[in-house]
């Protein structure tokens, strides 16, 4: 009797820099619209967004958004019948959003399409790829001064247009001159 065939973990595979085995079972990370990941674990080498927003546990996927994240940070919406290869190694992980409408930003000029009508600054710092402690994160507000956004703040990305936000590092004093 054979043993049972230990989940390959897709993020271990991409970090060592070798395509995962042919069959499952996966193990992939799953986040939330926090960016806090869980493991879940797939059979399917190529799963639809519903078998994933299932086996991260959601019920009724249809009221579900599932993006995948990619090796370059971007974001990409996964249709609920649309497959992703786990096998590509291109997909670093997955994003389940209780939400039927997306929204886009842009931060530093990239891109993104995101699962929630808020966002917080500590997750828009994250999404841009910068240390949370050094950079700080602003909303750019046409025709008036750009509004910088704390960690803990949450944006509504739900308004008219695009948003437009942009990080730096924040000004210290710590230690006299810069």
């Amino acid at each position: 009797m054979n043993a049972p065939l230990k989940p390959e973990d897709i993020l271990t595979c991409i970090r060592e820099g070798r395509k995962p085995r042919d069959h499952g079972p996966y193990a992939i990370q799953v986040g939330n619209q926090d960016l806090k990941f869980t493991d879940v674990v797939v059979d399917d080498p190529k799963p639809t967004g519903r078998q994933i927003i299932e086996a991260a546990g959601y019920r009724r996927a249809e009221e579900h958004l599932v993006f995948q994240v990619l090796r370059n940070g971007e974001l990409e919406e996964l249709n609920l019948e649309e497959t992703a290869d786990l096998r590509a190694a291109s997909i670093e992980r997955f994003l389940v959003f209780e939400s039927a409408a997306s929204y886009r930003l842009d931060i530093d000029g990239k891109r993104f399409e995101w699962g929630h009508r808020v966002i917080s600054g500590r997750v828009l710092k994250r999404l841009a790829g910068v240390d949370a402690a050094k950079f700080g994160v602003w909303l750019e507000v046409r025709g008036e001064e750009d509004r910088a956004i704390a960690d803990n703040e949450l944006v509504r990305l739900d308004g008219e247009g695009l948003e437009h936000f942009f990080t730096g590092i924040c000004e210290t004093t710590e230690g006299g001159a810069r």
